[in-house]
């Protein structure tokens, strides 16, 4: 037996009209052994509503979870403990998020705040964009530290009638973070300040209609690289990291031209050693590679591996990188591939989570 990595899946227990069912118990807690494969379940609650995505901090003993919930102005974002030994889920506080369709959160990588970003509908209630909120030491959530909302259109009328921020990621270099957002075609990056205030040094500009959801980065942090939904396409730029400026490099399709119509890209990895880019795609229901040059930051294909499922929203690459899932939301299951760490390739280890409609998939060492 290999050392086992909690593995934690947040998965849909509540109706929403943009999704195709909810048959998930809410937040699931899993020991994964890397070298057999083999999966044992710890613990699970329904305490949680539609936990679509999660934070998990380094050691596994806290859990930050987004509730989305269609009906309501504002979401929650729940902080809980996990311990080891008990196997147990416990609730620490609750926050509401400023704003609806909570998409993404983020800890910081010096473990003091969390980065949330609101997608959004309408405009009632405070119909905030991204909020930061401040963690204490026992892994509870402090009162608001700083929130803000962006404002504007693009091309899209049905998709981008206003913005839409779907991920607030925080650079390698720490105390900047890049937030996608998909209503507005831009990529737009803020300082954290020690108080958590967010100061806007940088907006980029990215394809019309594009629609970038979310980012990965190279682990030097020269480049970034994003998964834009409404076209089905992956960018990489280069990141100026003392400006915050992001200077596009590379577009390539996600899918073949057949398959653009009916395709919506989701989530992006990318590999210890930053070769290789895996993104998912949902409706082409694959999991497209690509190798990165490690001197331009350019893409080009490696191909495309089927998901093991349908829609897969989320992915997840284990520490090692030699093991990657991916939620399959309308396969009910998160499947396992192995990767080919020379060549960047996946294969379907025909291994499988059977799990109602998981949405988010988090490692812990």
């Amino acid at each position: 037996m290999g050392t086992k990595l909690l593995t934690f899946v947040g998965c849909l227990n509540r109706e929403a009209p943009y999704f195709q069912g909810a048959r998930g118990v809410g937040l699931s807690v899993f020991a994964f052994d890397e070298e057999t494969l083999d999966t044992e379940l710890l613990c699970e609650t329904d305490a949680v509503d539609n936990p679509t995505f999660l934070s998990v901090s380094k050691d596994g003993s806290r859990v930050y979870a987004n509730s989305e919930v269609f009906v309501w102005p504002e979401g929650l974002v729940t902080a809980l403990a996990f311990d080891r030994d008990s196997k147990a889920l416990e609730h620490i506080n609750m926050r509401p998020t400023l704003g609806s369709i909570t998409a993404h959160n983020m800890i910081t990588r010096d473990g003091t705040k969390l980065l949330v970003s609101n997608y959004g509908m309408g405009e009632s209630g405070p119909n905030q964009s991204l909020v930061v909120y401040g963690i204490r030491e026992d892994g509870e959530l402090t009162e608001l530290l700083a929130s803000l909302a962006h404002k504007g259109t693009g091309p899209n009328k049905e998709r981008q009638e206003r913005s839409h921020a779907h991920s607030f990621t925080e650079t390698v270099q720490g105390g900047t973070a890049i937030a996608c957002d998909l209503g507005l075609d831009q990529l737009i990056t803020y300082r954290i300040g020690d108080d958590g205030r967010l100061e806007r040094m940088a907006e980029t500009a990215m394809p019309a209609g594009s629609g970038p959801r979310h980012l990965a980065l190279d682990p030097q942090g020269r480049f970034a690289f994003v998964t834009n939904e409404l076209d089905s396409t992956v960018s990489s730029l280069k990141l100026d990291a003392a400006s915050g400026q992001l200077e596009l490099i590379d577009t390539q399709p996600a899918v073949p031209d057949d398959a653009k119509a009916d395709n919506h890209c989701a989530d992006i990895q990318i590999s210890p050693d930053g070769r290789f880019i895996y993104a998912s795609n949902r409706g082409h229901d694959s999991i497209v590679v690509f190798a990165v040059d490690q001197d331009s930051g350019a893409l080009s294909l490696v191909g495309h591996t089927p998901c093991g499922g349908a829609t897969p929203r989320n992915l997840a690459l284990t520490p090692s990188g030699n093991t990657l899932f991916s939620a399959n939301q309308n396969g009910d299951c998160v499947a396992m591939f192995r990767r080919d760490a020379a060549s960047g390739e996946l294969t379907d280890t025909g291994r499988s989570i059977s799990i109602g409609t998981p949405m988010c998939i988090k490692f812990a060492d």
